[in-house]
C-alpha cells in the first residue's frame, strides 16, 4: 500500500507501475476520492466551528435561546451527521483502492508482461541424466507404495493425496532438517496459527486481490468472554500471514532490528484459476507443509536487499545439501505481484517435467506490508518509520519430494535418500 502523499506527487510513476504489473486500478478515481475526502473533512471542520459558535451563542442567551439559534443548532447537527456518513463511505472506497496500489519495483527488476520476461541469474548443478527409462514420481510412488492420489481424491477431493511409508517420513524429515537449519542461522522458531482473521490477510497483502485463493471458515466461534461470534476465519496459505501480523499495530525499537523469524505450518490454497494445470501428481495441491522465513528490518533498501540476498543464499544452501540441481530466477514486473519491490524464485530440476519447477520464492516488499499492518519502528534519533519486510520459502513439501524421488532414482528401481536426510530415516535408500 502506497502513501497517499507519494501517490499525489508521483502520479506518472504510479500509473507506469500499474501498467508494468498489470494491475487493474483506476488511479484517477483514487485521486478523485482523495480530493473528495479532503473537501469533506474541510467542510466538516467548518460546520463544527459553526456548531461551536452556535453553542456559545446559546450559552450567552442564559438558557433561553431564540428559535433561530435552536433551529440552527439542529440543522448543523443533521448536516454534520450526513457529512460523517459521506466521509465514512468515501474513506471505505478509498481504502479499498489503496489496498491495490503497488510497490514501485527496483530499477534492476526485469520489465515484462508475464513469466516469459523472467531472467535466469545462475544455476547450480546440471540436469540429471539417466541411462535407463525414466519414471516420474507417481510411477516411483506406486512401485514403493509412497503416494496415493486415488484414495486422496476419494477422501479429500480434487488434488487430494496421501503420503505413505518413506514419503511420509521424508516429508517430516525435510521439515525438521530445514527448521533446525534456520534456528542455527539465528532465526526465531515459531509455529504460527493457520486459522487467521481477515485483518492478517489484508495486512500481509493477500486480501483483497487474492481472496479467492483462501479457504474461509464460517462456523460460529466462541470468544474469550464466552460470547458467540460469527466473525469469519481463514486458513492461511503461508506462515507469512501469521508472522507478518504478529507485530501488527506495534512500534519496535531500531536497536532490536532485524527480527528474523521462521515459521513452520500447514498451508492451504484453493488454487482458483489453475484448472487443467499440473493435474498429475503432487506438484500443485491444496494443502502442504512449509518452513517460511520472515524478516523485519530498517526502512532502507540498502539494508533490506542485503537480507534478500541472504535469504536466497540460505535456500540455495539447502538445495545444494540435498544435491538437487536448481537455478535462480529474477521475476519480472508482470509476474511479481502487487507488493513486491524485488522478487526471486528458485526452481529445482524435475526430470519427468524435463524442466525446472518452482520450489522457493523470495520477496522484498519494502514498507508495503508494514503500512497495511501499521508496523513501525522508532529510530535511534526518535523518529517513527515503517519497517521493511521480507519473506522466503526455506522449503515446502510435498512438491520438493518430486525432485528428490525423480533425481535419485536408480537403474535397479531403488531411490537414494539424500545424505543429509539419511539419519532421519535410518537408511540410505528406498528399495
Amino acid at each position: 500500500m502506497l502513501d497517499l502523499k507519494f501517490i499525489r506527487e508521483n502520479q506518472a510513476l504510479v500509473q507506469k507501475t500499474l501498467e508494468e504489473k498489470s494491475i487493474k486500478l483506476d488511479l484517477n478515481k483514487l485521486l478523485q476520492l482523495d480530493q473528495g475526502k479532503l473537501q469533506l473533512i474541510q467542510k466538516s471542520e467548518d460546520l463544527r466551528k459553526q456548531r461551536n459558535e452556535n453553542a456559545e451563542a446559546v450559552q450567552k442567551a442564559g438558557g433561553k435561546p431564540s428559535t433561530t439559534l435552536t433551529q440552527a443548532g439542529q440543522k448543523l447537527k443533521v448536516e454534520i451527521k450526513t457529512l460523517e456518513e459521506q466521509l465514512k463511505k468515501i474513506e471505505t472506497e478509498l481504502q479499498e483502492l489503496l489496498y491495490l496500489t503497488p510497490t514501485i519495483p527496483s530499477d534492476d527488476t526485469p520489465r515484462g508482461k508475464d513469466d516469459s520476461g523472467n531472467v535466469e541469474i545462475r544455476r547450480w548443478g546440471e540436469p540429471t541424466q539417466f541411462d535407463f527409462p525414466l519414471k516420474d514420481h507417481l510411477e516411483l510412488a506406486k512401485q514403493h507404495d509412497l503416494i496415493d492420489t486415488e484414495r486422496g481424491v476419494k477422501v479429500s477431493g480434487f488434488r487430494g493425496y496421501f503420503l505413505k511409508n518413506e514419503a511420509a517420513t521424508l516429508h517430516l524429515a525435510l521439515m525438521w532438517y530445514v527448521f533446525n537449519k534456520m534456528v542455527q542461522a539465528g532465526f526465531t522458531p515459531m509455529i504460527p496459527p493457520t486459522l487467521v482473521r481477515e485483518m492478517a490477510l489484508y495486512g500481509t497483502g493477500y486480501f483483497p486481490a487474492g481472496r479467492g485463493d483462501n479457504y474461509e471458515i464460517k462456523n460460529v466461534n466462541e470468544e474469550e468472554t464466552g460470547k458467540l461470534s460469527e466473525e469469519g476465519l481463514f486458513l492461511a496459505g503461508t506462515a507469512e500471514v501469521g508472522l507478518g501480523a504478529y507485530y501488527a499495530n506495534e512500534t519496535l525499537q531500531e536497536a532490536n532490528l532485524p527480527l528474523k523469524m521462521c515459521g513452520f505450518s500447514s498451508c492451504f490454497r484453493r488454487e482458483i484459476g489453475s484448472y487443467g494445470r499440473d493435474t498429475r501428481g503432487i506438484y500443485r495441491v491444496h494443502e502442504f507443509m512449509k518452513v517460511e522465513q520472515f524478516i523485519i528490518c530498517q526502512n532502507d533498501y540498502a539494508v533490506s536487499e542485503k537480507w534478500h540476498q541472504k535469504l536466497i543464499q540460505l535456500s540455495e544452501g539447502i538445495l545444494q545439501e540435498l544435491e538437487l540441481p536448481h537455478r535462480v530466477i529474477q521475476i519480472c514486473t508482470g509476474d511479481m505481484g502487487t507488493g513486491k519491490y524485488k522478487m526471486y524464485d528458485i526452481e529445482t530440476w524435475m526430470p519427468s517435467r524435463n524442466n525446472y519447477g518452482e520450489t522457493h520464492s523470495a520477496s522484498n516488499l519494502g514498507e508495503w506490508q508494514a503500512r497495511r499492518l501499521n508496523l513501525k519502528y522508532q529510530t535511534k534519533a526518535g523518529k517513527r518509520e515503517f519497517v521493511h519486510t521480507l519473506n522466503n520459502t526455506a522449503l515446502a513439501s510435498p512438491r520438493i519430494l518430486i525432485a528428490i524421488l525423480e533425481n535419485n532414482q536408480q537403474k535397479d528401481g531403488s531411490i537414494l535418500i539424500p545424505k543429509v536426510l539419511q539419519p532421519y530415516l535410518g537408511k540410505e535408500k528406498i528399495s
